[in-house]
């Protein structure tokens, strides 16, 4: 039997898995230009992972009518966006983080998650393979 939402929840963890290690990569990146630089890209960029997540959990929350998961999706990236812009706000104005490294981890999250949810699997099965 087919189960979307279990598909669904599959595919979110593995893109928030990628997320993480792409984050880290891009920290490992701004290690030359210092500790602080490097900090605020990791900081930034899992504040987008946690966002994603958050998201993901409030939009995958199991069947419900229409106007329902219209909602959850709609609250979940509200929340998304909210987490991402209060711990940029307090890696910059209470931590005195650098804004640019954390920009670059928070935009560099994004990308990964949004093109992790687009990489297609091959499962060697023809009818699942077929459906996508």
């Amino acid at each position: 039997m087919h189960d979307p939402i279990a598909t669904s929840r599959r595919a979110v963890l593995r893109a928030v898995v990628v997320q993480a290690v792409v984050v880290g990569l891009v920290a490992l990146a701004f290690l030359p230009r210092g500790g602080a630089a490097a900090l605020a890209a990791l900081v930034g960029g899992l504040a987008m992972v946690a966002g994603n997540a958050l998201a993901a959990g409030m939009a995958l929350g199991g069947i419900v009518p229409a106007r329902v998961a219209f909602a959850r999706l709609l609250l979940g990236t509200a929340l998304k966006w909210l987490v991402a812009g209060m711990v940029f706000v307090v890696g910059v104005g209470v931590w005195r983080l650098p804004g640019l490294p954390m920009l670059a981890g928070l935009a560099a999250g994004l990308l990964a998650y949004l093109a992790a949810l687009n990489l297609r699997v091959e499962t060697g099965h023809p009818r699942v393979d077929r459906e996508r």
